[in-house]
């Protein structure tokens, strides 16, 4: 459990999120670096496990309830929890309270962690009102605004603010930025035509920009356009927002060996 907090450093529970503990650990790495340039202290839970959204998307409520309180209890006590993903902080901020809203035991403790959860990058400049960051990235870059993160947390300004910050990095914006991308979690598979249609026209806007970089701030999202634009032979470099922001791009981009 975290120590007791002063104003000036809070204490923050970094929730992970399972695609990048399991598939892209950097993007955790450029949290923590970020969290702690703002003056944070930062703890790492070791008994967080997933948020419960792929359950709770698929109908299943009774097991989405019982990772949701599983995820309360390992957060219990931070001043803040911060996640590198509009969808994951989405689900506990949104979502808990309503799970558990017939709970009487966990219903209070979902309301005060739906308080204190923040997607990463809004969470920078929102509250602990940083305006640049000290990193470089050398080529043209364009960002894709995830569903979760700009309807749920109105992540849209926040990024952009930082990225502009970039020694090197020219932004340019993409049409459709706030389009979906087609992942949406259980949604590429249990409509994959649709799906694949929608993330046609968003490869499509992504190539007339003519970046060269494509940003966004979930990785599910980044994966499911990393994975298209490589299979139709396009060379895009794919990263989370997180890590060009942290200067830590050291990794290959998303999708590449």
């Amino acid at each position: 459990m975290p120590g007791e907090a002063t104003s000036n450093n809070p204490r923050i529970g970094l929730f992970v999120t399972c695609l990048v503990d399991l598939f892209r650990p950097s993007v955790g790495f450029a949290a923590v670096g970020l969290l702690q340039q703002a003056g944070c202290d930062v703890v790492v839970p070791r008994a967080q496990t997933c948020c419960g959204q792929p359950a709770y998307n698929a109908g299943d409520r009774s097991d989405a309830a019982a990772i949701a309180r599983q995820v309360i209890a390992a957060f219990a006590g931070f001043d803040y929890v911060v996640a590198p993903s509009g969808s994951c902080a989405g689900m506990i901020k949104h979502h808990y309270p309503a799970l558990l809203a017939d709970d009487p035991a966990w219903a209070p403790r979902a309301a005060a962690l739906a308080e204190r959860t923040r997607e990463l990058v809004s969470f920078l400049v929102d509250i602990r009102g940083l305006k640049a960051v000290d990193a470089a990235y050398a080529g043209t870059a364009t960002y894709h605004d995830s569903c979760s993160g700009l309807r749920e947390l109105s992540v849209k300004d926040q990024p952009r603010q930082l990225l502009a910050t970039v020694a090197g990095l020219h932004l340019r914006e993409l049409p459709g930025a706030e389009v979906c991308c087609g992942f949406g979690g259980t949604f590429c598979i249990k409509y994959p035509d649709i799906s694949n249609r929608m993330l046609e026209e968003k490869s499509a806007d992504i190539l007339a920009t003519g970046a060269d970089t494509l940003l966004a701030g979930d990785l599910g999202c980044l994966m499911n356009m990393a994975g298209k634009l490589q299979r139709t032979g396009n060379d895009i470099h794919v990263r989370h927002v997180a890590e060009v922001l942290a200067g830590m791009c050291d990794e290959p981009p998303i999708g590449e060996s």
